[in-house]
């Protein structure tokens, strides 16, 4: 198998949810082009991730990673947080 199908995704996100335990909401953004007009549009998908520590709060950009599923919709988990929200 070539190495590029072992490669997992990661994304950066901002997190909306902390209020399960060990769960975060992750909000990640794209821009996608529109395929008549060309204008480019935002959408958003929200994900949950697995953060053993509880260490995230809400408003902190975090680095998530795909991984085997955790539950019915976990399959993400926090790698890193990359900014913390401002008090």
């Amino acid at each position: 198998m070539s190495d590029n199908a072992n490669q997992l995704r990661t994304v950066e996100g901002r997190v909306v949810s902390n209020k399960m335990n060990k769960t975060v909401t992750v909000l990640v953004e794209r821009q996608v082009k529109h395929a008549l007009y060309g204008k480019y549009i935002r959408r958003s998908t929200k994900l949950h991730a697995h953060d053993e520590d509880n260490a995230c709060n809400e408003g902190d950009v975090v680095r998530v990673t795909e991984c085997r599923p955790l539950s019915k919709t976990k399959n993400w988990r926090v790698v890193e947080v990359i900014t913390r929200a401002g008090k």
